[in-house]
């Protein structure tokens, strides 16, 4: 029999089984997270990544924003975008606290809560604007290829990157985690780097080029720090309880004092300080912390 006069029945893929299979497990795994009901929606990737799309052009309408905008109709354009998207935002927040709580009777009193969450996070939108234009500042002048402040918004990573992590972090300190993570990973997707949203950064901070950084939930960074590509700021062991479950929350990330520079490659690990002013070679393995304006090299650590 030739392909051409195959009917939809020879194909036998044997989809009535593989749904009864794909079923049992979905219902095994609701039951194992205490939810045999129909589980709460999750907040929406897509819904998310128009947020913030909308957001940048918010914050920056003469570069993110519409390409005809004139000066009479930006503020226009910013209060109407900003209504529009804080309602949206309201519906992802509101999806988040219903998933958290597992119980649509408690729907009204989570919708106050996340009309109140959104309108903080509105409020804090003034700060994230003014912390931007320190990360594209620092960019533009630790940077001698970068031409112009607004080819350092446009075209560089790293200033993606940290315009996530702005509202992220908002939204994380919020208790907006899953929402924030989201955000976190839309921009680890789109630029290589990958910031959890708890991670405390200062202004003025800079990610030259960026693929492969890392920067851990409990990282404390501060003022004028700069790190390259392939930096890892992460945990050096995972604590256990007496059961064997790992215990979350501790802090196990480093703090980068102020005006402290790190090399492509480098990994520092725990909860270590590594001192203000201090320089960090490329491909250093550090897991101890060190005074201010040391300069630490693949040669120092290997000798130690």
């Amino acid at each position: 029999m030739s392909n051409e006069h195959l009917t939809v029945s020879h194909y036998n893929w044997g989809i009535d089984d593989l749904v009864a299979q794909l079923r049992e497990l979905r219902v095994h795994s609701l039951e194992t997270r205490s939810r045999r009901d129909k589980p709460p929606k999750l907040p929406s990737r897509k819904e998310l990544q128009d947020i913030l799309d909308g957001l940048g052009a918010v914050l920056f309408p003469n570069r993110l924003g519409l390409p005809d905008l004139n000066d009479e109709g930006i503020d226009y354009f910013v209060g109407h975008t900003l209504e529009s998207l804080l309602r949206k935002l309201y519906k992802q927040v509101s999806r988040e606290l219903r998933f958290v709580s597992g119980l649509a009777a408690e729907q009204e009193t989570e919708n106050a809560q996340a009309i109140a969450l959104v309108r903080q996070f509105a409020a804090q939108l003034p700060t994230v604007r003014a912390l931007l234009d320190t990360d594209i500042q620092a960019a533009y002048e630790g940077d001698p290829a970068a031409n112009s402040p607004d080819e350092v918004l446009v075209c560089y990573p790293g200033i993606t990157a940290m315009l996530h992590h702005r509202f992220a972090h908002v939204l994380y300190r919020l208790g907006v985690p899953l929402v924030a993570r989201m955000i976190a990973e839309i921009a680890h997707s789109a630029t290589g780097i990958d910031i959890h949203p708890g991670a405390q950064i200062g202004e003025s901070f800079f990610i030259d080029h960026g693929t492969g950084v890392v920067i851990g939930e409990t990282a404390v960074i501060g003022r004028h720090v700069r790190v390259y590509q392939a930096v890892t700021l992460g945990a050096k062991r995972f604590l256990k309880d007496d059961n064997g479950v790992l215990v979350k929350g501790n802090a196990r990330h480093p703090i980068v004092e102020d005006n402290v520079v790190i090399y492509a490659g480098a990994t520092i690990l725990g909860r270590i300080t590594i001192g203000q002013g201090s320089v960090i070679g490329g491909n250093v393995w550090l897991t101890h912390s060190v005074p201010p304006n040391s300069t630490i090299t693949q040669e120092l650590t290997r000798s130690e």
